[in-house]
């Protein structure tokens, strides 16, 4: 018989917390036929006696041993237990970014997410879905939305209670919450109350946490389109204000995946939008600050993008280890030396650089800038309606010069 295993190719095998009895028969034979099986000490478990492998249980932090231990066991057929899908938040997506798809061979088993959705009648596509294994509960902010569902994926039994936390302080303590626990298993149980009304009990660590988002009338909601007013942000005045940070958000044009410098970051609002509009943005904040820097991550843990990098130094000398950006806004440190000459030359080819200025001596910068390099400058003013004796007149705010360029 032919061997499941090519030698240079690692099978991962998904298993449920119902253990071998819910694997399939090419599952069975992979495990079989492998000399070694790498898994946490809960999947090993679920292994039955007679199984000849050598059983390896992973260390922590997991990560950074991978490559060790399966150079270690190379001249052997290797196979890794993932607990349901390896491709949903699994080590099948990590194996396959390390080794390349073509020395991975992955079987599949149904997610947890599947299995609750079964469970609680939800249709998939329909659902959020955020995962809080070693990952900060401020990550739901994004996903709480009036009569939304959302489904998170548990650290571990006191993850439920901080969800609960966080919705009733949001403003969505009417939020029903189900935690579904040991899905798969014979131990399988829910448990559904909710937000305000939970009682804070730890649960099984084996959990999914369903949220069927109901909003008090008084909620402040957070949409995930730019402009969102200023006071969501805690901040000294060293903010970009909200209708010109939704034009400056335009102009920088966020893309999935790519990444922003925010230079001169003063209340992150701008990196803090950038990274709200697609969980696969990322943005490094720079502020040489250090009580503003601590501000700003603070900001960002609120509206649920705890991933900001925050660099703390002086530029254009803190911009030089940082990773090329696809896209730079340049604010609080337009007139500082060297500054522009560093983002536009770190600058990726086809990104925007996008810079304000709100003082004569920094629209001079961008204009001598704009006539060496081209692109767009354009004059934003906004004004406001104030009170004016018993009447409303309007207020102007101060004028931002904006120049837009692309490096071609």
């Amino acid at each position: 018989m032919t061997s499941v295993f090519p030698l240079e190719v690692v099978t991962v095998v998904g298993i449920g917390a119902d253990g071998w009895t819910g694997l399939g028969d090419p599952a069975r034979s992979a495990l079989r036929e492998a000399d070694v099986v790498f898994g946490s000490r809960r999947q090993l478990g679920l292994l039955p006696a007679d199984l000849n492998a050598e059983r390896v249980s992973w260390p922590r932090p997991m990560l950074p041993a991978i490559p060790s231990l399966l150079g270690a066991h190379a001249d052997r057929r290797i196979a890794v237990l993932a607990s349901g899908d390896p491709m949903f938040f699994g080590v099948g997506s990590t194996l396959v970014r390390q080794l390349g798809p073509d020395r991975v061979r992955v079987i599949t088993h149904p997610s947890s997410i599947s299995l609750a959705c079964a469970r609680l009648g939800w249709p998939e596509e329909k659902i959020e879905i955020v995962s809080l294994v070693g990952r900060p509960v401020e990550r739901l902010h994004t996903a709480i939305h009036p009569g939304r569902r959302v489904l998170a994926l548990s650290a571990d039994g006191t993850t439920p209670a901080q969800v609960a936390s966080l919705l009733v302080a949001r403003g969505y303590g009417d939020s029903q919450i189900t935690v579904l626990e040991h899905l798969g298993s014979e131990a399988e149980s829910r448990r559904t109350a909710r937000a305000s009304e939970w009682a804070g009990e730890v649960t099984g660590a084996l959990n999914v946490i369903a949220v069927d988002c109901v909003a008090a009338p008084d909620a402040r909601l957070l949409p995930l389109v730019p402009g969102l007013p200023d006071d969501a942000f805690d901040h000294d005045g060293q903010i970009t204000k909200r209708e010109v940070r939704a034009i400056t958000l335009a102009r920088l044009t966020p893309i999935p995946g790519q990444l922003l410098w925010d230079v001169g970051a003063g209340a992150g609002s701008i990196a803090i939008e950038w990274l709200r509009t697609h969980r696969s943005c990322r943005a490094v904040a720079v502020e040489h600050r250090p009580d503003r820097a601590a501000r700003l991550a603070g900001n960002a843990a609120a509206l649920g993008v705890p991933g900001l990098t925050v660099e703390v130094g002086s530029v254009p000398e803190a911009l030089t280890a940082l990773e090329t950006p696809d896209a730079v806004f340049i604010g609080g440190a337009v007139t500082a030396p060297g500054v522009v000459e560093a983002c536009w030359d770190a600058l990726k080819p086809g990104g925007r650089l996008v810079a304000n200025a709100v003082t004569i001596e920094s629209e001079a910068v961008l204009g001598r800038w704009q006539a060496e390099l081209g692109g767009d400058l354009t004059r934003i003013e906004i004004s406001r309606a104030a009170p004016v004796g018993g009447f409303l007149g309007w207020k102007p705010m101060m004028p931002v010069t904006q120049w837009v360029v692309i490096k071609r």
